[in-house]
């Protein structure tokens, strides 16, 4: 490292340790980008051939350098709590590549471009040097990394803090056709954007048990002994606003050991011993989402949420207490925490825990406070999805957190009981504790007792939150209860991720639209414009030609640009319903080994996406669409009509090439299951039409743009639902000759010559009534969906004005109107 890239960082650091007198001087003015980049090449590297790896480090490093004097300043303002300050909880941050969002933020893009020419490399080729950070899964993570962006770019006082994961999720393997999971060695080459502030670590305990006291004026009090402490570690990461001057924070926990190891037992030769307790320790934020199959897995799991909450907690009590003292009385005015889903729900009692045990706060004073600073968003309608934890495993780990538990749920039930006299039943349903043979916390409820706001993520995902999930909660606290439609960064997944169609907008409406995406309407303006519509199709073909080289490098499979590209990726779930779609691919095969190919459009679909390591029916189905893709490609009266292939490892930089290449966006889950998606708007964003079912945000999508450009197919949640108690699929299949023919030829073995039986699971679902993704009552409807899809795509300048449409109908998924919705109805003086 360069000396005075040092030297801005410990200025940063001693920033954030927390002067409380004067600001630090201003810095000097910094070096131009390509002196600065030259400098930690020179400095930083031993060696005369500088790779590519060698030039992306030395110019992220140029690149934090250029934000350190804006990301201190951020922090200065920020300390004087003139607003309200976000603390934003996830367990995921799926940020993706960090320096080219950095450059357009900062404006260095062009800068950046050539100070690399004279190294002779173009910027792309550096960008895809870096590793996209593997701290998160899927959807819940990206929508945290934009709503990060949003946050500063709209200069909000939002902290994000979440985990420093040494390992990702997993890199996902393809080995014939199976999933094989490989560690996601991220940091293999370190994180130059990081900056690690040792002197800001905070101590969290684990396991022991509880004891009281009476203190000297005879208030009797609780304390947490014996305990197994770790070190909570700050890794904080840069999040530049757009253009603004406002550099937020994401600040990642790692896990370490309190003593790295006993010397003494190191002496007298028990190495495993000695070095146990640091293992145990950096266990915790060694893997995303470990496999919680077993016990220890389901362990470590509750262990990772909780390190989470109490270092997060700490933290922000440690920033209000050096500014304002132990008077809390207004940490709710200057504070709010939101829970990103319900693994962070555990913050409650944790709060809770700070504000009595370490503070000494009566419970009711503690609890008036928590109650006015933990607001909790719900991502999910599947009840299995919601966060339980059994008695016994939270009481053993977290003794003191139990209890509170316990405390918090007894004075909350006799508020139901209040409300609902007499009526046990709802006492047992509303309950925070489940009692059954092995009674379970309720950590969603837990987060909704203490929560001042309560918030879905789509219109329809809110109206089955109110009606179905939490309808008890909604009769007993309707006012908590409100809606936020998600919504997707602008400047990474149009501007960054699509250049091409990014400089034709500038062209005709002005840059503006990059902060104030509504302003992609005024492209409705040109929908019958034929040279624009000749512009924007040269944009597609090009960005269609860098999504067909992707597929080909990774998958071997060659795409044609003037094919119909059809893609899905995302999470593999029965849910999101990729089976739906394997079995029209299928279908289409069946067609064309008939002869049936008169007014049909060649076309080239892609599926990606991982499945969890313990989910069997998922890695199933990717099974069945590499089985179905060798099929389909190495035929060659299929492939002038047909090509299909599964894409391995799909990440968000995979994502930023597929969205701008895409034509036509599988949306299709079982409606009433996807709780809003937010690839859906990446996808409309950069002109894909949709073809979707009337679940989560498709709804309010196809609002926008209206009916003629969505193709709409399916059971609505309420069919659904109704159907669920007299579900017949084997009525359906009857009823569908094609449907039938498609699973006739799964069971023939087609697929499967060398593997017998292997696909009898997938037909036993899609036959059983207990199917509750309903794939052969919608089957039938979204073949036809495809078909009006198929005869759109025939006539090249329809299909590209309704692609324009459906950009221009884009603004209102801002991850920009999204976050304004929280300013202002749940953030509240932020």
């Amino acid at each position: 490292m360069a000396k005075q890239a040092d030297a801005q960082a410990d200025k940063y650091a001693a920033t954030d340790a927390g002067h409380t007198g004067e600001r630090l001087p201003p810095c000097e003015p910094c070096e131009a980008l390509a002196a600065t980049l030259n400098r930690h090449l020179r400095a930083g590297l031993c060696r005369d051939e500088r790779r590519v790896e060698d030039l992306f480090q030395a110019l992220a490093l140029s690149v934090k350098e250029q934000l350190l004097d804006d990301w201190r300043a951020t922090r200065n303002a920020d300390n004087d709590y003139g607003r309200r300050q976000v603390a934003y909880l996830s367990l995921e941050f799926l940020m993706g590549r960090t320096l080219g969002n950095a450059l357009l933020n900062l404006d260095l893009t062009d800068e950046a471009r050539r100070c690399l020419t004279e190294h002779a490399v173009a910027l792309e080729t550096v960008e895809e040097a870096e590793h996209d950070a593997g701290l998160g899964n899927g959807g819940l993570g990206r929508l945290a990394a934009c709503f990060l962006d949003s946050c500063a770019s709209m200069d909000l006082a939002v902290t994000g803090y979440g985990i420093r994961y040494e390992y990702g999720m997993f890199a996902q393997k393809i080995v014939d056709g199976f999933q094989i999971e490989r560690p996601d060695r991220w940091l293999k080459d370190g994180n130059p954007w990081e900056v690690r502030q040792a002197q800001r670590a905070l101590t969290v305990p684990f396991f022991g048990h509880t004891e009281s006291y009476v203190d000297r004026n005879g208030r009797r009090h609780m304390q947490w002994v014996g305990t197994q402490d770790v070190l909570a570690v700050p890794h904080d990461m840069p999040v530049p606003g757009y253009r603004n001057g406002r550099i937020n924070t994401l600040r990642l926990w790692k896990a370490e050991a309190t003593d790295d190891f006993d010397l003494e037992e190191f002496n007298q030769g028990d190495y495993a011993e000695a070095v146990a307790r640091k293992n145990l320790a950096e266990q915790i934020t060694m893997v995303l989402y470990p496999n919680d199959a077993s016990e220890n897995g389901k362990e470590l799991r509750l262990r990772q949420q909780y390190f989470l909450s109490s270092a997060s907690l700490q933290d922000l009590l440690r920033r209000y207490v050096r500014r304002f003292g132990e008077d809390f009385s207004q940490f709710a005015r200057h504070n709010v925490v939101q829970l990103n889903d319900t693994h962070p729900a555990i913050a409650v009692p944790e709060l809770m825990r700070l504000l009595m045990d370490v503070y000494c706060l009566e419970w009711d004073q503690a609890w008036e406070i928590t109650c006015h600073t933990m607001a909790y968003t719900n991502h999910t309608l599947l009840p299995e999805a919601l966060e339980r934890w059994s008695v016994r495993t939270l009481g053993h780990i977290l003794p003191r957190i139990m209890e509170i538990i316990f405390e918090i749920n007894a004075r909350y039930l006799d508020s139901v009981a209040h409300h609902w006299p007499g009526d046990g039943h709802k006492l047992a349903a509303m309950s925070i504790i489940e009692e059954g043979p092995e009674p379970q916390v309720r950590m969603a409820y837990l987060a909704i007792v203490a929560s001042f706001s309560v918030n879905g993520v789509a219109a329809l995902h809110t109206r089955l939150l109110k009606d179905g999930l939490f309808r008890d909660f909604y009769a007993l606290w309707p006012e908590r209860f409100n809606n936020k439609t998600n919504g997707v960064t602008p400047r990474r997944w149009l501007a960054h991720c699509n250049p091409r169609l990014a400089a034709l907008l500038d062209s005709r409406l002005g840059s503006g639209w990059k902060s104030d995406l509504s302003l992609l309407s005024g492209l409705n303006a040109f929908c019958g414009d034929r040279d624009f519509i000749h512009a924007w199709r040269e944009v597609k073909q090009a960005n269609k030609q860098a999504l067909a080289e992707l597929v080909s490098r990774e998958c071997q499979v060659q795409f044609d640009t003037a094919m119909l590209f059809d893609v899905q990726v995302k999470r593999i779930h029965e849910y999101k319903r990729q089976l739906l779609n394997i079995l029209h691919v299928i279908h289409l095969y069946q067609k064309i080994l008939a002869g049936d190919t008169e007014h049909m459009v060649p076309r080239c679909v892609l599926i990606g996406g991982k499945a969890a390591p313990g989910y069997a029916m998922a890695k199933l189905i990717i099974k069945l669409a590499g089985n179905v893709a060798h099929m389909v490609n190495s035929d060659p009266l299929v492939t002038p009509w047909l090509r299909f292939a599964f894409l391995p490892n799909y990440n968000v930089s995979a994502m930023e090439r597929i969205c701008p290449g895409t034509d036509l966006s599988e949306q299709i889950s079982t409606a009433g299951k996807e709780a809003s998606g937010t690839g859906n708007m990446k996808f409309m964003m950069n002109g894909a039409l949709t073809i979707g079912t009337l679940d989560g945000a498709n709804i309010e999508m196809m609002e926008e743009v209206g009916e003629d450009n969505f193709f709409l197919f399916g059971l609505s949640a309420d069919e659904v639902a109704a159907m669920k108690r007299d579900y017949r699929p084997q009525e359906f299949i009857q009823r569908s000759p094609a449907l039938k023919a498609v699973l006739e030829l799964i069971k023939s073995g087609h697929f499967s010559l060398l593997e017998p039986g292997i696909f009898e699971p997938l037909v036993q679902a899609i036959e059983s009534p207990w199917d509750q993704w309903m794939l052969a009552a919608d089957f039938d409807a979204y073949c036809q969906a495809q078909h009006r899809a198929n005869e759109l795509y025939r006539n090249p300048e329809r299909w590209a004005a309704c692609s324009i449409r459906n950009t221009a109908a884009s603004g209102r998924f801002s991850s920009d109107v999204t976050i304004a919705n929280y300013r202002d109805e749940i953030w509240k003086g932020a």
